[in-house]
């Protein structure tokens, strides 16, 4: 047929309809089977890895709020989650078990996000090199609230995947995800693309694909890192800037205006836990930690959480107050509320968990809080007054700590003698907890 006869040819509207049809049903298939979308960094990760944690309907915190997890008489408390946090002040990811490390549970707070701050204010006298010079802090959501919507996914090494790929494998990865959608077409397009590839409710997102693994010397230097000092808190310690991964995106998602920097814990150069920890004598070795606060491991009791809250005013933006906005590694329920404020030492024992050990921790003092419990973890809004008011009028119970508000524990690990340096242990959900001692406890600041 030449152009003329196409010319010629007449399409009334019941055509056209039928030939628009035809089209679509043609095409509405292979765009839900073959979705016209980019690959993420996970889809290549499917292959070889199995991401870690429990999420939706399979989540052991889903019911927390529910009255059963009040304390039974004759049954002793249990583990009723564990929770990880990767990248500190990052979403978390909900385990049902974890090695148990010397620094705290394997994989938890490896990374921290930092800011480049001047020193200003200085002295008068100030030298010129001093008042020039910068220096690295750790950034949390109580300064830039949005980390909560900061998604972190831990992929480790599936061995049926692999062996069906013909690979062998131990490194495991993590990847950062934050919510990005770039101005015009190009945010309309990956709009498309998310609710084809994800499903209707995905938005756009950027991924940063990290190793797990520290990285070895020649690593380090193909990929520009440096070993600099970075504050947390009031302590200044040496770790891996890994900025160099990071996209410039995501400080102008967070709101940082300042130069920011990821950093890695160097294995080899842990922080010493002193203050409320037991000694290196009690211990049977130094406690250490990484990049959590003050001490290796924190526990939340469920019961004293719903105590606490049903103080707590609420409004449209507090409806519930939910244990993750504390942070917690290990919840614990059927305990009564506030009894874990008396504990001194505890052992987890198998119970109706899949582990045949039991686990010591010494319950080294309260948990301090600051605001950061304002933020909400689903959305990181972050409410003006609560729970950070309430805690500071009800919970200033620690006579270390005055006026400031108190809930959760702190933790260190305690292992058996004869693991000699190999200290490692398990913990899971449904272990139950023995206490082997109780005692008063005073908060010593740092």
């Amino acid at each position: 047929m030449d152009l003329s006869a196409l010319n010629n040819l007449e399409l009334d509207a019941a055509s056209i309809f039928l030939l628009s049809i035809t089209i679509c049903a043609f095409l509405i298939p292979v765009i839900v089977i073959l979705p016209p979308v980019g690959l993420q960094k996970s889809d290549a990760l499917l292959q070889t890895h199995t991401k870690a944690g429990v999420e939706g309907a399979k989540s052991n915190l889903k019911n927390q709020f529910l009255a059963e997890h009040a304390p039974v008489d004759g049954k002793p408390p249990k583990v009723h989650s564990l929770v990880i946090y990767p990248v500190k002040s990052c979403k978390g990811i909900e385990l049902t078990r974890s090695k148990v490390l010397p620094s705290g549970l394997q994989f938890d707070r490896l990374f921290m996000f930092a800011q480049l701050k001047s020193p200003f204010p200085v002295a008068v006298d100030s030298t010129d090199e001093e008042k020039s010079k910068h220096k690295w802090e750790f950034v949390t959501q109580r300064q830039f609230a949005r980390l909560a919507n900061v998604t972190v996914d831990l992929w480790l090494p599936d061995e049926m995947k692999l062996r069906k790929q013909s690979m062998k494998s131990n490194e495991a990865f993590l990847i950062i995800r934050f919510p990005w959608k770039e101005d015009g077409w190009r945010g309309l397009f990956s709009t498309i693309a998310a609710k084809l590839g994800r499903g209707r409710s995905a938005e756009p997102e950027i991924e940063i694909l990290l190793p797990i693994d520290f990285p070895s010397a020649a690593e380090i230097k193909e990929k520009g890192y440096t070993f600099e000092d970075v504050k947390i808190w009031k302590e200044t310690i040496n770790a891996l800037n890994m900025e160099k991964d990071l996209p410039e995106e995501l400080g102008r998602y967070l709101g940082v205006s300042n130069k920011l920097a990821l950093f890695r814990v160097d294995p080899d150069q842990l922080r010493e836990v002193y203050r409320c920890a037991p000694s290196e004598e009690e211990a049977g070795y130094q406690p250490v930690t990484g990049f959590q606060d003050a001490y290796p491991l924190h526990l939340m009791n469920l019961s004293s959480v719903r105590e606490f809250s049903s103080e707590v005013p609420k409004d449209d933006n507090l409806k519930e107050l939910d244990v993750l906005r504390f942070r917690p590694n290990i919840i614990l329920s059927g305990a009564p509320a506030y009894d874990e404020e008396t504990w001194k030492q505890i052992r987890l024992k198998p119970g109706s968990s899949t582990l045949y050990n039991d686990a010591s921790f010494h319950v080294s003092c309260r948990t301090v809080r600051c605001k950061m419990p304002n933020v909400d973890q689903e959305n990181g809004f972050r409410h003006p007054r609560e729970p950070d008011k309430s805690l500071r009028a009800k919970r200033a119970v620690d006579e270390g700590a005055p006026l400031m508000g108190c809930l959760g524990m702190q933790l260190t690990p305690l292992f058996d003698p004869s693991l000699g340096e190999d200290r490692a242990g398990w913990i899971a959900v449904g272990m139950t907890v023995e206490v082997e001692g109780r005692g008063n406890h005073v908060y010593i600041k740092q």
